[in-house]
């Protein structure tokens, strides 16, 4: 008679949130494209157990963050985590892992509605869309492609020049 294996642990959120996390990681180190981050995450977010986490990072290098989600043989240390990231010196979007920009969502989405003139497309640094909105404004219709730019800005996911999402 052989001796059944250790079973495997059940998972809380905080562990599939932190598989989450390692995820986005790899998807903005270009690992991952976007529909296998999303497959995975979606995977993520079922796991039951640690073994479940597993095979969502077996075609991917391990570092400290993955070692604090996966199970391991020996007992894992905490993740040591510098709180400044060079890549990274405004934080990183939750949800996809990307670095944020250094300009503002509300500042941009502000001036766009206070001064309809492509202001806010100039301070995010999309200088095409500004200059093309600045011009219009002679005509009208550019005050109102401003105005609605600025609500969409608001509301929406913007990103800078270089596909940073802005900062909240």
């Amino acid at each position: 008679m052989s001796t059944p294996g250790p079973r495997p642990m059940r998972i809380g959120n905080a562990e599939r949130e932190a598989a989450v996390r390692a995820l986005g990681e790899h998807y903005a180190q270009g690992r991952l494209d976007q529909e296998e981050y999303e497959e995975r995450t979606t995977a993520a977010y079922a796991a039951r157990t640690s073994d479940d986490l597993v095979p969502l990072f077996e075609d991917l290098p391990r570092d400290e963050q993955t070692t604090t989600v996966l199970p391991a043989p020996t007992v894992a240390t905490p993740a040591r985590r510098d709180s400044r990231d060079p890549e990274a010196p405004y934080g990183r979007e939750p949800t996809t892992g990307m670095p944020y920009s250094d300009r503002y969502k509300v500042v941009a989405g502000v001036l766009q509605l206070l001064l309809p003139f492509g202001i806010g497309r100039f301070y995010t640094g999309h200088m095409g869309i500004a200059v093309a909105q600045l011009l219009l404004s002679f005509v009208v219709i550019g005050v109102v492609w401003a105005f609605i730019d600025g609500i969409v800005i608001l509301a929406g996911r913007p990103t800078d020049p270089r596909g940073r999402p802005l900062r909240p």
